[in-house]
């Protein structure tokens, strides 16, 4: 049994709100509106699919309806075994999005994605998001790069993600060749996920 079952769909949903995953705020550079999506705060352990469809239903997508938007997807300090909801979670979710709200989506901006992250996406990417979602992907293995498309005084990052900015640059292997040896989790560990994720997730993190 998934522990998300342990929570109510409510609850859940009341959780995603109080972690602030999800936060419509700021401009890019372009004047379009941004949503913030912090991955380390996703609680995968906890909340489940369903719960998470109904809160971007209810909360998210009626913001991002009328006008073009971006992404700001913030990867840092991911690990799969804890924050990542399974690739048929994704495609779920992701084929739950209203149709003028996957139009109005310009840009996705990944923030500190890793090497495995961007193994995964070119392996799995074009298969999971139709539509083209894909190709507006782009990397960003520092904050600079984001400043350079997004307002940053109308950006708020979390103080774990100027920590990590700040270490690469000092250690710029760690992330930037996937050479990850001071996060062991983040490679192939053990799971609970479903056989579909241990097999094609097993290194993303």
């Amino acid at each position: 049994m998934s522990s998300s079952t342990a929570l109510s769909i409510s609850d859940q949903e009341k959780l995603i709100q109080k972690l602030g995953i999800f936060k419509i705020h700021g401009r890019d550079k372009r004047g379009r509106r941004v949503l913030r999506i912090i991955g380390k705060s996703y609680p995968a352990r906890l909340v489940g699919s369903e719960a998470l469809k109904e809160y971007l239903e209810e909360k998210i997508f009626p913001e991002l309806e009328e006008k073009s938007f971006s992404v700001v997807y913030v990867h840092t300090g991911v690990q799969r075994s804890e924050n990542f909801p399974g690739i048929t979670a994704l495609r779920s979710v992701y084929e739950a999005i209203p149709t003028n709200v996957r139009s109005n989506l310009e840009a996705v901006y990944f923030v500190h994605p890793g090497l495995q992250a961007r193994l995964f996406l070119a392996t799995f990417g074009r298969l999971l998001f139709s539509g083209g979602l894909y190709s507006k992907v782009k990397y960003l293995n520092r904050l600079e790069f984001l400043w350079d498309h997004v307002r940053r005084n109308e950006t708020e990052m979390p103080e774990f993600v100027y920590e990590h900015d700040d270490e690469l640059e000092y250690r710029p292997m760690t992330t930037d060749y996937g050479l990850e040896s001071d996060h062991p989790r983040g490679y192939c560990a053990s799971s609970v996920d479903n056989p579909v994720s241990m097999y094609s997730m097993r290194c993303i993190a």
